[in-house]
């Protein structure tokens, strides 16, 4: 899995002076170097662009990698809202959208995700993209809010949903969340009110498609 998504990375992603900035940042700041993948990256920038997607929320900031990316996918005429529990990692994310052209269009809302996104909801927000990307024991959690939040036919997309491969191959040695990405593999491939694939790039993204 490794040596593919080496020669995907290789192969498809050009240099890309600004999101390794970002990356040195993140470590500068002594923040986990758990950003998306490059390949992973790219895909959510392609899927924002042939979807079309304008009003996009995204479930874990970091230092900013993804949501550059999704905004790159959108270019001048989408907004973003980012949910980050870390103030400093909401800043740090800030900045860095900024850099890319974008600080105008993202708001960032700190604390709980779950609080958030119930805000959000009695707000009667809706978006037609979402990407979760956080703690994992609320992963569920975090999608039904997104079928709730969603526009007719909203897309969305999940991370680190093959946990590194243990959860197909039981050879590798597993992770503290690899039974909790099996049954949310399983829910969204089961879920009536989606229309779901798991795609094996990064560390495995789930894509979604909102049925309603």
């Amino acid at each position: 899995m490794k040596q593919i998504n080496s020669y995907i990375d290789n192969v498809f992603q050009c240099q890309d002076a600004l999101l390794e900035e970002v990356i040195l940042s993140i470590k500068e700041n002594e923040m986990p170097s758990i950003s998306v993948s490059p390949s992973s990256g790219k895909l959510l920038t392609m899927l924002i662009s042939i979807t079309g997607a304008k009003n996009v929320l995204e479930i874990g900031a970091l230092g900013g990698y993804s949501g550059i990316c999704l905004a790159r996918g959108f270019g001048t005429e989408g907004k973003l809202t980012s949910l980050e529990l870390d103030e400093k990692y909401a800043q740090l994310a800030y900045s860095n959208l900024s850099k890319a052209g974008f600080g105008d269009q993202v708001t960032y809302l700190t604390g709980e995700a779950l609080q958030s996104l119930e805000k959000l909801e009695k707000d009667q927000r809706r978006f037609d993209f979402f990407f979760i990307d956080a703690d994992k024991e609320n992963y569920e959690n975090y999608l039904n809010y997104c079928i709730r939040l969603a526009e007719p036919g909203a897309v969305i997309v999940t991370d680190n949903v093959l946990a590194g491969g243990s959860v197909a191959d039981e050879s590798i040695q597993p992770k503290r969340y690899t039974e909790i990405m099996r049954k949310f593999n399983k829910t969204v491939a089961n879920h009536p009110e989606l229309e779901s694939l798991l795609i094996p790039i990064g560390d495995g993204l789930t894509l979604s498609k909102v049925k309603k």
